[in-house]
């Protein structure tokens, strides 16, 4: 058997993750444990991406439709819940856990061990809320910005709880958010982890992307967002998605339905470059080929070599 006790595929949007995880656990007789921040969330299920059926019945998945849209989360909490995961699968199974998931704090948070971050401080919290009410949240993103343009680069634009929990921290300890890692993504990761990379072309990759949007939409996404925002407050940290925030500009009639869409896929690929522009610091990462199949092999040979 494998001495790996985790494979975590990463990768951008729209790159095959959730295929290739479901069927390498399959194989293995293992499970699979989501490495995205957004599908933990009960409800929130076309804009999120969330595996098909026919790939949930293929193994057991853990971090999926766990929490109600309006509880928080964050990426120390993921990897509390993942080291029980894994102790419970290993007093089962010797085969490796296989993670799949494109949210760039979880999976660093999953890789490489934090410093012992403060817990929230709901009076921060208070006077930042009541800051961004009254001089917008731009303001407090350029501060943020300003104190730790590390962490900045890694969050998902303006990220109303990710930008307030990190200047939370800052106030609290006078430290940037980022410098609570003990590492900085550059070297090598917890022992025993396989991490691996499907390596889409960027044209194809985009061509996925506009695929996938135009899928989620033709599936229901803003009757999905509609029906959501009659039972939450639209300002959830589960809601500040690509996908979801544009929706809801466009129930709100911001914008039209040919620019939500537009909107979508643009901030979409941008997103998509975030995430490349962040796994390109791991040098550690093996990238894989861009069929399916010859993914499949080319992480097989790794276990192999791996006894």
């Amino acid at each position: 058997m494998s001495k790996l006790q985790r494979i975590v595929v990463i990768g951008p949007t729209a790159s095959g993750k959730s295929a290739l995880a479901a069927h390498l656990a399959n194989r293995l007789g293992s499970i699979v444990i989501s490495a995205d921040a957004r599908q933990c969330y009960r409800e929130l299920n076309i804009g999120t991406a969330k595996p098909e059926p026919e790939l949930l019945a293929m193994a057991p998945h853990r971090y999926i439709d766990i929490l109600n849209p309006d509880e928080p989360e964050n990426a120390s909490a993921f990897r509390r819940r993942c080291d029980v995961w894994e102790q419970e699968h290993f007093r089962q199974s010797a085969a490796p856990v296989v993670y799949a998931g494109g949210s760039t704090l979880y999976l660093q948070s999953l890789l490489f061990d934090l410093d012992d971050v403060p817990s929230a401080n709901a009076e921060n919290l208070a006077t930042l809320k009541e800051r961004a009410e009254r001089e917008g949240l731009g303001k407090l993103y350029e501060e943020l910005a300003a104190i730790d343009p590390v962490y900045v680069a890694r969050i998902d634009g303006m990220n109303r709880h990710r930008m307030f929990r990190a200047l939370d921290v800052w106030m609290q300890t006078g430290r940037p958010f980022s410098s609570f890692h003990k590492q900085d993504g550059y070297d090598d990761p917890r022992a025993r982890s396989l991490v691996v990379m499907p390596d889409i072309p960027r044209a194809e990759l985009h061509a996925r992307i506009n695929q996938r949007v135009d899928l989620m939409i033709k599936a229901g996404l803003v009757e999905e967002v509609r029906d959501l925002l009659t039972r939450w407050d639209e300002n959830l940290q589960s809601l500040q998605t690509v996908g979801y925030r544009e929706v809801i500009s466009h129930l709100k009639g911001d914008i039209s339905y040919e620019q939500m869409k537009a909107d979508i896929k643009t901030n979409t690929r941008r997103y998509a470059k975030r995430q490349l522009t962040w796994f390109r610091r791991w040098p550690f990462v093996q990238k894989l080929p861009a069929t399916f199949h010859d993914q499949l092999q080319a992480v097989t040979a790794c276990l192999e070599t791996s006894h």
